[in-house]
């Protein structure tokens, strides 16, 4: 089963929206600042990104067709 490019956008934007919750959480300190946490939530960040832009190119490719 193939994952279809609007579920790639679904997936990034989820990625990138808790990696944009995340550090807020950590200023107001609802969650505990830690190293491990920053990168987990640098990694989701960047990683919902990319995965939103390969999204948008199958798209953007599949609809060309």
């Amino acid at each position: 089963m193939r994952i279809r490019p609007i579920e790639f956008i679904g997936i990034g934007f989820i990625l990138v929206t808790t990696g944009c919750m995340v550090p807020f959480l950590m200023v107001l300190q609802v969650l505990e600042p830690s190293f491990l946490l920053s990168f987990i939530s640098y990694a989701a960040s960047v990683g919902g990104l990319m995965l939103g832009v390969i999204g948008a190119a199958n798209y953007v490719h599949r609809d060309r067709r």
